[in-house]
C-alpha cells in the first residue's frame, strides 16, 4: 500500500499533519475538512441516548483535499463554552462517522483522534480509517472529530501576521547567535493578536475541555464507552479523557506517545524535539551516505551531519532568496526546520536531500506548498489556545535564554529551538485549572505503540506515559523510524499487535519489543 503524503500545517507540536509536527502532529491533510450539517444536537451527561441528525458531509474544502468516502456523514453536538458555567454560552463540535461495515459483529465506536494541537480529525474516517484492516472496520463505527475551535467546530482565528505563519516561525528558532529577543517579540505580537481577535472561545480551548466535549459526544452517540486510536497530541488528550472518565473507555490505542508530565505539558513536548531529532537523524545520515543511494550526500554518516550543520551555519550568514516561500529566503532556520519535518517520515528523506544539495549549490528548489491561509490561521490559533491555556509558561526572557544556551551546546541539530519561547510566554490569559495528572487509577485497557526513533514524541517521553499509567497499560516498542507508527511508519509486528487488540481486546501479557 502506498502511504498518502501528509501535509504539514501549523502549531502542531507532536502530530504529523502539522507544519511543525512538534506537539502532536500530523493527521490527515489539514486542508481536507468536511462540512457537517448546520443542525445540532445538545447533549448533557445525563441525557442518555440522543438521536443525532446525521447528514451527508460536504466535500473537502480548501482545494487539493481528497474526496470523501460517500458513506461518511456528519453532525454537530452542542457543548458549553465554559464548563464552569454549563448553562451559559454554547459552542458546536463537528463529528463524522462511517458506520460499521458488518452490523452483526458491531462492537461500538472507534474515535480516530487527531494530533496537534491544532489538527482536524473530521475526515479521518474517510482517510486513515480506510487503511484499517477489514476486521476492525467491520466491528466499529469510525468516528472523526474537529476539536473545539478547529475546522468546522466554530473555528477561531487570531488574524496573525502572515509572516508569523512561515514554516520556520511555527517553532521558536532563536537567532543565529542564540538570542531569544526576536522570539519574545514574536510571542508578544502573536499573543496580542489573539487577545484582539480570538474571541471568548479561545480562552476556553484546552485539553481538559476537549476531554469534556468528547464525553458529551459519547453521550450524543448513545454509547456507554468509546474505543480510541489516538496519534501524537491525541495520545495526551485521550489519556486525559481516560483519567477524567476512566470507565467510559473501551479499547484505547496511544500511538506516538506524548510525555504527560503535568509540570510542563506543552513545554515538555517542545523540549522533546532535541532528543527526538538526535534519535532520528542518524537514520537519515546513514541513508544519505549509503553507496548506490541516488540521493547520496556524503561518504559517511558523520560527513552528512557535518554537511548539514555547516550548511545551516552558512545560511545563517548568507541566506539564499526563495521566491514564493514563507519566508522568501532559505536561511539556516528554514533548513533546520526542513530537517525536523523530514524526519517525521523516511519517505521524505529524498526531498530533504534535494533541498540540501540545492542549498549547497547556492540554489533553491520550487517553493513548498502551503495550506490555504484561513486553515493555517485557524490551526495555529487552536494550537496556541491549547498550549497556552493548559499550563502557564515562564514570562522571563532570561529563563528561555538560559535553556537555549544549554540546548545549543548539547543538541546542535536543533540549535536551541526546543527550549525557546513560544507565544505562550506572552499569553494574555492565565490557565483556568491545573493540568490533569495521568495516573494508574482506571481500567487496564490501554495499549501504547511507539517507534524507537521518533523526532516529535521520542521513546523517552512515551516511557513516562507508560510509567504514569502503570498496570492500566501495555507498551509495544517498534524498531522503526518516524512519527506515527500503526499502519504508517512502524512495522508489521507492531501493526499485528495493535490490530489484534482493537479486534479482539487481546493485549500482550507484558511490554513487548517488535524488532
Amino acid at each position: 500500500m502506498t502511504k498518502p503524503k501528509r501535509h504539514h500545517t501549523a502549531l502542531l507540536l507532536t502530530a504529523p499533519a502539522a507544519v511543525l509536527g512538534v506537539l502532536g502532529g500530523l493527521v490527515p491533510p489539514a486542508n481536507a475538512t468536511a462540512s457537517p450539517s448546520p443542525s445540532t444536537t445538545t447533549a448533557t451527561p445525563a441525557t442518555g441516548r440522543t438521536s443525532l441528525d446525521w447528514r451527508p458531509c460536504a466535500e473537502a474544502r480548501g482545494g487539493g483535499g481528497r474526496k470523501l468516502d460517500a458513506r461518511q456523514e456528519c453532525a454537530t453536538v452542542e457543548v458549553p463554552v465554559d464548563y464552569a458555567d454549563p448553562e451559559g454560552a454554547r459552542t458546536a463540535i463537528a463529528i463524522s462517522r462511517i458506520p460499521a461495515e458488518n452490523p452483526s459483529t458491531r462492537r461500538g465506536v472507534l474515535l480516530l483522534a487527531p494530533g496537534g494541537p491544532g489538527g482536524s480529525g473530521l475526515d479521518n474516517p474517510s482517510g486513515k480509517g480506510q487503511r484499517l484492516p477489514q476486521e476492525i472496520r467491520d466491528r466499529y463505527d469510525l468516528i472523526g472529530i474537529d476539536p473545539r475551535g478547529m475546522g468546522r467546530s466554530a473555528p477561531v482565528d487570531c488574524d496573525f501576521d502572515p509572516a508569523d505563519l512561515g514554516t520556520s516561525k511555527q517553532r521558536p528558532w532563536p537567532a543565529a547567535d542564540g538570542s531569544v529577543t526576536a522570539t519574545m517579540e514574536t510571542a508578544r505580537r502573536m499573543s496580542a493578536a489573539c487577545a484582539r481577535n480570538g474571541g471568548d472561545l479561545i480562552r476556553h480551548i484546552s485539553t481538559a475541555n476537549n476531554a469534556r466535549d468528547l464525553d458529551l459526544v459519547r453521550t450524543a452517540l448513545g454509547e456507554r464507552k468509546l474505543s480510541v486510536w489516538a496519534v501524537s497530541y491525541g495520545t495526551y488528550a485521550t489519556a486525559v479523557y481516560g483519567q477524567l472518565f476512566p470507565h467510559r473507555t473501551d479499547r484505547v490505542v496511544l500511538d506516538s506517545v506524548d510525555d504527560p508530565d503535568p509540570k510542563r505539558v506543552g513545554r515538555g513536548w517542545l523540549a522533546a524535539h532535541e532528543q527526538g531529532v538526535e534519535d532520528t537523524f542518524p537514520e537519515f545520515a546513514a541513508w544519505a551516505s549509503t553507496p548506490g543511494t541516488p540521493d547520496r550526500l556524503a561518504g559517511t554518516p558523520a560527513e552528512v551531519r557535518a554537511l548539514v550543520l555547516g550548511l545551516a551555519a552558512r545560511l545563517d550568514r548568507a541566506p539564499i532568496p526563495w521566491p514564493g516561500a514563507n519566508p522568501a529566503e532559505l536561511n539556516g532556520d528554514v533548513l533546520r526546520q526542513s530537517v525536523l519535518t523530514a524526519l517525521y517520515d523516511p519517505d521524505d528523506f529524498p526531498r530533504l536531500a534535494e533541498l540540501i544539495r540545492a542549498a549547497r549549490d547556492g540554489r533553491t528548489p520550487p517553493a513548498p506548498p502551503s495550506p490555504p491561509a484561513a486553515i493555517l490561521q485557524n490551526s495555529v490559533a487552536v494550537g496556541a489556545g491549547t498550549l497556552c491555556n493548559d499550563i502557564a509558561w515562564p514570562r522571563s526572557a532570561a529563563v528561555y535564554a538560559k535553556g537555549v544556551a544549554a540546548s545549543r551546546a548539547a543538541f546542535p541539530l536543533t540549535a536551541g529551538m526546543p527550549r525557546n519561547a513560544m507565544l505562550c510566554a506572552a499569553w494574555p490569559y492565565r490557565p483556568k485549572e491545573a493540568p490533569v495528572r495521568i495516573t494508574d487509577d482506571g481500567p487496564s485497557n490501554v495499549l501504547l505503540v511507539q517507534n524507537e526513533r521518533d523526532p516529535a514524541t521520542p521513546l523517552a517521553g512515551a516511557r513516562k506515559m507508560r510509567g504514569a499509567l502503570g498496570e492500566r497499560a501495555r507498551m509495544v516498542v517498534v524498531n522503526s523510524t518516524g512519527h506515527d507508527s500503526y499502519l504508517d511508519n512502524g512495522n508489521a509486528c507492531g501493526d499485528r499487535v495493535v490490530t489484534r487488540f482493537l479486534a479482539t481486546g487481546e493485549r500482550p501479557g507484558k511490554d513487548t519489543y517488535c524488532g
